[in-house]
């Protein structure tokens, strides 16, 4: 059975950094789509950054994109987020998640992921 197992949340100020990781255990994860959603108060579940490690495909949200790197380490079966130059409206309950089968792409669509971490929240004060 998938699991993933998130952590590494927290509170910092603004221009902070915070690195999150998500422990992924079931299955080898190489040929697999891993993402980073985040889920703000009153608003819908929006894509931040995903990864392919083979191939090394990585993409990022334009409001991320700069700020956050998103890794992947095959020995451990750990995707990280770094995060940097955090702004109060990232803000929100970070959720890491996978899909059943291989991709040759990323999706940037939560309901095409199938497995889901239970989340951990980044609050991010001005």
């Amino acid at each position: 059975q998938v699991m993933l197992v998130e952590s590494g949340g927290g509170m910092v100020q603004t221009g902070g950094s915070l690195r999150l990781s998500c422990a992924a255990s079931g299955r080898t994860f190489s040929e697999y789509a891993m993402a980073w959603f985040r889920q703000a108060p009153g608003k819908e579940r929006e894509f931040v950054a995903g990864i392919r490690w083979r191939g090394g495909v990585t993409i990022y949200s334009d409001s991320v994109k700069g700020r956050f790197t998103i890794s992947g380490d095959n020995a451990k079966n750990t995707v990280n987020l770094e995060m940097n130059s955090l702004k109060p409206e990232d803000t929100a309950v970070y959720y890491c998640a996978t899909k059943e089968r291989p991709t040759f792409g990323v999706p940037r669509t939560s309901s095409l992921y199938d497995y889901w971490g239970r989340g951990t929240q980044v609050t991010v004060s001005s």
